[in-house]
């Protein structure tokens, strides 16, 4: 269970640090190379937790 906190929370936290990296680059006139991949990043861990979550709940479902 609190590896599946654990896993949240960082998937939370890369995705406002790739917001956050985006808008002050963006502001900054610098690339947007690493914060448009650390927010693919966040997106696919996101995908990837849900999908996981869905499965888990779903087995859960059929067991009485």
């Amino acid at each position: 269970m609190e590896l599946m906190l654990l896993y949240w929370a960082a998937t939370g936290l890369i995705l406002v640090v790739g917001f956050v990296m985006l808008i002050a680059n963006a502001v900054a006139g610098k690339p947007l190379k690493m914060a448009l991949r650390t927010l693919i990043t966040g997106v696919i861990l996101l995908v990837i937790g849900a999908g996981a979550c869905a499965v888990i709940l779903s087995n859960l479902g059929g067991m009485h």
